[in-house]
């Protein structure tokens, strides 16, 4: 009889990661982190110009968050870098105490990620409903493409055949093949173009000189004192609740887009540990980048931690080793491949006629608030905030108008019965008091609540009002019909709350 007890080489090979057993996955990981580092390079300089520090400055916090976080973080094939939304949130703090300061700030931004993390806030991510997911996917969208117009803004004529030679290559090059990620392919053929006829256009280089070396461990320049503290808190505070939110949100995205789950909470206190590491290492801090996630993840099809590993180390090659090669890319490539992404990210049947028509009304508000929002303020921290809270809105005027009141009154006309249906919370439950005929009532009132449930402490403090305005007239009201959950709650706060 064969046993079925796998030979300890097949187990070894199970618990090896997928690249390290299939080449054809080795090699779209490894180009899809060189595509990445490529587009990372004047994204992390531009993010060091918001923050006011030295271009190195962000490239260094670019490749410390991406290998950091490939082995600590919940989410495979996602990078973390220097982004924007961290950079303008710093800014200030930089501009008005210096460097320093700001490493502080990013280590401790780290500290109170890790703490949040394990205080469970990924879970609050269960909150965020659909409608405002799609608000975010599309309003980034819209970010990126926003992002590239002042790189198509006075600058020279050969820019725009380059940027649509660029897209016209990374639409048609993989119907000829998969092999070589497009956008990669487009890079290579404008550089050689550029270079080989002296087009005279925008280059990485233009935005910044590249360092020439490693980044170098050390304690932030700063006196270690209460008062350096409290100046750094408010900034840590912030960048931790920025950096998370957009992390937790693009963790979920490349859920949807793989089909995989991610651990959220891992996630949360993996971008602490990534802070923390290059707050030590003199960066700038950061948090998930949802437009370089897209181009390894949607594009370049990457699905493991190798991608995002190699994408940092990459970084710091194509930086030190390659850092002439790298300046002379134009930028139109890039431009080229962040139009592509935004185009790629975009959901566009979530605006389809035939979707708007079906979609309730508050589901299409919710959407457009969470736009509208985000490109108002380019946080898209802000703009999923708000368009929670006015999905829970939406939500909670929509449940309230299902709680109703029917009343039966017996033949002898001795006792009425109401019955109470819904969910019972403060929204519904202020209107409940209104519904009964106190008056005109018998003496015996009995309020059937079977089909109802007590969600707060208002609907509590509503039927002890019902009840004590029939008892002002002499009459009895008893409540019936409470499930296990509401008469504990009613049991609990009935007569102890102030009507």
């Amino acid at each position: 009889m064969s046993s079925s007890v796998p030979s300890p080489a097949a187990r070894l090979r199970a618990l090896r990661p997928d690249w390290l057993n299939d080449p054809r996955v080795w090699r779209t990981e490894i180009l899809g982190g060189l595509v990445v580092a490529l587009a990372l390079i004047p994204e992390a300089i531009s993010f060091s110009i918001i923050a006011g520090v030295d271009p190195a400055i962000g490239l260094f916090a670019s490749f410390t968050m991406a290998v950091t976080i490939s082995i600590v973080g919940g989410r495979r094939a996602m990078i973390s870098a220097a982004t924007g939304a961290v950079a303008l949130v710093i800014a200030p703090l930089n501009r008005e105490h210096g460097l320093g300061y700001l490493v502080a700030a990013v280590i401790l931004a780290g500290v109170f990620q890790i703490v949040l993390g394990a205080l469970g806030v990924a879970k609050l991510m269960r909150f965020v409903p659909r409608s405002v997911m799609v608000g975010f996917v599309n309003a980034l969208a819209i970010l990126i493409f926003m992002a590239q117009v002042p790189e198509m803004h006075d600058v020279p004529w050969p820019v725009y055949p380059l940027i649509i030679g660029g897209l016209a290559l990374m639409v048609f090059f993989p119907k000829i093949t998969k092999v070589v990620p497009a956008p990669l392919v487009s890079i290579v053929v404008l550089t050689a173009i550029t270079l080989a006829a002296g087009i005279a256009v925008p280059t990485v280089g233009d935005k910044g000189d590249l360092p020439s070396s490693l980044p170098v461990p050390g304690l932030p320049d700063v006196p270690f004192t209460l008062d350096t503290l409290t100046t750094i808190a408010p900034y840590a505070l912030a960048m931790a609740l920025v950096g998370l939110m957009e992390s937790l949100m693009t963790a979920k995205l490349v859920d949807d887009i793989t089909d995989t789950r991610s651990s959220k909470t891992r996630e949360s206190i993996g971008q602490g540990v990534a802070n923390i590491v290059t707050g030590f290492f003199g960066g700038m801090g950061g948090c998930a980048m949802i437009g370089q996630t897209m181009i390894n993840v949607r594009v370049s099809g990457a699905r493991t931690r190798l991608s995002t590993f190699l994408a940092g180390s990459f970084l710091m090659v194509l930086c030190i080793v390659f850092g002439p090669v790298v300046s002379d890319i134009p930028m139109a490539a890039l431009v080229a491949v962040m139009v592509m992404v935004s185009f790629a990210t975009f959901d566009w049947h979530s605006i389809a006629p035939k979707t708007l028509k079906r979609l309730p009304a508050g589901e299409i508000t919710v959407m457009v608030i969470t736009v509208a929002v985000v490109v108002a303020t380019h946080n898209l921290a802000i703009g999923v905030v708000v368009g929670t809270v006015t999905a829970m809105v939406v939500f909670a005027r929509r449940v309230a108008h299902l709680a109703d009141v029917t009343a039966v009154v017996d033949p002898d006309g001795t006792q009425v019965v109401y019955a109470v249906t819904g969910a019972l919370f403060f929204a519904s439950s202020n209107d409940l008091v209104h519904r009964f005929d106190y008056p005109g009532d018998p003496d015996k009132v009995v309020i059937d609540l079977t089909s109802a449930h007590i969600w707060d402490a208002s609907s509590v403090a509503a039927l002890d009002t019902i009840t004590g305005k029939y008892a002002q007239r002499g009459k009895t009201a008893e409540i019936i019909g409470l499930n296990e959950h509401s008469a504990k709650m009613h049991g609990a706060l009935s007569g102890e709350l102030k009507v």
